[in-house]
């Protein structure tokens, strides 16, 4: 176990640079000039002039090379640069906004894990009935919905049924819990459904696997209580690739805020990230894209380890 998770934490220094570097390489690629944008956001007549002192001051005018190596160097002092848009700070809108996300995404993913284990199990135990036909058609719509659709769909239902709308003043968990919770349970829903829906199926599919196995008939012949069989051995076993699933969806859960934010007004990096495209806020996207992508690998590798740790039959080949 030791090596295993030495290898997979030196791996995870690789896996960081390469993405440093495709973030970058993607968003200087595209087309448009950075100094143009900052100009015509001004809406001023400009020169060739304008722009070149413009590119000097963000330093668009350096070689590629050099601007990644200042950005590298920065972002390890906690500077991701300015906003082109707002002129301010790029880290202080990420900060504001990154436990926003947070705060639904862990709310999302608890969602999901504490209805979909449940019914994963009851639908394995109760194979070809009509409940394991009815968890088959909620996980199969689950998966089959995009959650921006969800998300238009829960706003519509409350909307038209109940008069409710996003509020457009938003509660800090720590201001005003209450209010909190309700304003982001929404939200929550409608991006659990999906992650609810998939590790439903997975663990139905776990756990009809460990329920044809040698040991669960030797704990039946033995006569214990069908519940013992289930939740001492039958669960227990079956619960592997659901905490390996479980913690990809949770990594996923940021990339799928970004619509969802947008939908429910929710001020987390989702809409900050949507607001940035918008005004084509190169630093603001970039700093948010590399953000997202490094919380997303270090969540696989913590489960990467916690797999290893409760299997010690896995072995880093």
């Amino acid at each position: 176990m030791g090596v295993y998770a030495i290898k997979r934490i030196l791996l995870f220094i690789p896996t960081l640079l390469l993405m440093s570097i495709l973030i970058f390489a993607l968003l200087r690629i595209l087309p448009g000039d950075p100094a143009e944008v900052m100009m015509g956001e001004e809406g001023a007549r400009f020169t060739e002039a304008d722009l070149e002192r413009i590119r000097a001051e963000i330093g668009t005018d350096k070689p590629l090379y050099l601007q990644y190596g200042v950005w590298i160097a920065d972002i390890f002092q906690g500077d991701f640069g300015k906003s082109f848009y707002y002129r301010v700070p790029v880290s202080g809108d990420l900060k504001l906004r990154f436990p926003t996300t947070m705060e639904l995404a862990i709310l999302a993913s608890i969602i999901g894990v504490v209805v979909a284990v449940p019914l994963g199990v009851l639908s394995a135990v109760k194979q070809d009935s009509w409940i394991d036909h009815v968890v088959k058609i909620f996980s199969i719509g689950g998966i089959a919905m995009p959650n921006f659709f969800v998300g238009v769909l829960i706003v519509l239902g409350l909307a038209v049924i109940f008069g409710w709308s996003p509020p457009i003043l938003y509660a800090h968990l720590w201001d005003d819990p209450l209010t909190n919770l309700q304003q982001m349970i929404f939200p929550a829903l409608a991006l659990g459904y999906g992650h609810m829906a998939f590790i439903a199926r997975v663990t139905r599919s776990s756990m009809l696997e460990v329920m044809r196995e040698d040991y669960i008939r030797t704990a039946r012949s033995k006569g214990l209580a069908e519940y013992l069989v289930i939740f001492r051995h039958a669960v227990k076993n079956a619960f592997l690739p659901v905490v390996t699933v479980s913690g990809y969806q949770f990594a996923r859960t940021i990339g799928g805020t970004v619509v969802i934010e947008t939908i429910f007004l929710v001020p987390g990096i989702g809409q900050f990230l949507v607001i940035s495209v918008l005004h084509r806020d190169f630093n603001a996207i970039q700093a948010t894209f590399l953000l997202i992508a490094v919380f997303v690998v270090v969540i696989n590798l913590l489960v990467d380890l916690l797999y290893g740790w409760l299997n010690p039959r896995v072995r880093y080949a």
